[in-house]
């Protein structure tokens, strides 16, 4: 019999040799346990994975997932990459221009997404989302209709500029930069672009002959919205790289304005930066 409290050097003796039988029983228990369920491992709620468990794709998806919820900016950037890069070979035809309708209505619910994920008002989004999700399948079936173009466009606009603001608020909502908020940086720059893209849009309906282009040097014919989200975006970035101008007043204010929003923009970005790497010396 094992004594509870040694107070001799036999019972020292005695004591350590049944140490010594439970460790070789735990020891021969671990190695008859069913390899299907392996033994419990630290911290595990019921018998861990064995060794040289590989998690099958039923348990990888919902890590996947949580990973893609944990991102909605990301998500927010991709898909506007995404109808940039796939809108070319899609706007020939009726068939094209309604796929298109249905990525740009991806990446509205997307921003609906994001906004709902800050600390952003819902019901704006929603007051501003819900008829820009319905004008933009209708502006893919009829976009050579003005009444249809600008309404598109006076909502559309302030929802991207709704969904830049709280971008930004959910940048600087604390003193932590995620991974997350990395993604945010790009995708507020190019939601602001898809802004001044739709008040470009808008522009040239109220004015015809705002813009002039190489396709349309005299600005007889209206600039196609592709066309219009290019000149926002080399606006955006300050690189000049263009061939479509305003030539109107009003469309040149708003080219102005853009101007001044990215110059901002980035002088806002980096100034938050310095400030997070100011107070992590300190």
């Amino acid at each position: 019999m094992c004594p509870r409290l040694a107070t001799s050097f036999r019972d020292i003796r005695t004591r350590s040799r049944c140490d010594r039988d439970d460790t070789s029983e735990e020891w021969r228990r671990s190695r008859t346990t069913s390899p299907s369920t392996g033994p419990a491992w630290p911290g595990s709620r019921s018998g861990g994975p064995t060794i040289g468990h590989v998690p099958t794709a039923d348990a990888r998806l919902p890590r996947l997932l949580r990973t893609v919820g944990q991102h909605p900016s990301g998500i927010l950037l991709a898909a506007q990459l995404l109808v940039v890069l796939a809108y070319p070979a899609l706007e020939g035809s009726v068939v094209g221009r309604s796929v298109a309708g249905v990525f740009q209505l991806l990446v509205l619910l997307t921003a609906v997404a994001a906004v709902r994920r800050t600390p952003a008002l819902t019901w704006v989004s929603l007051l501003l989302g819900v008829p820009a999700v319905v004008l933009t399948v209708a502006e893919a079936i009829r976009p050579e209709t003005d009444g249809v173009v600008l309404a598109s466009a006076v909502f559309h606009a302030p929802f991207y500029f709704f969904v830049s603001y709280a971008l930004i608020r959910y940048l600087f909502h604390d003193d932590k930069v995620t991974p997350d908020e990395l993604f945010a940086t790009g995708a507020a720059f190019t939601v602001v672009a898809w802004g001044f893209a739709y008040l470009y849009a808008a522009a040239q309906v109220l004015w015809p002959g705002a813009f002039v282009s190489y396709t349309s040097p005299t600005g007889a014919a209206p600039l196609d919205w592709f066309e219009l989200l290019f000149l926002s975006f080399t606006t955006m970035t300050s690189v000049g790289l263009s061939d479509v101008y305003p030539v109107l007043g009003h469309a040149r204010s708003l080219v102005m304005v853009e101007q001044v929003a990215g110059v901002f923009y980035v002088a806002l970005v980096v100034a938050r930066l310095v400030g997070l790497s100011a107070r992590r010396r300190d």
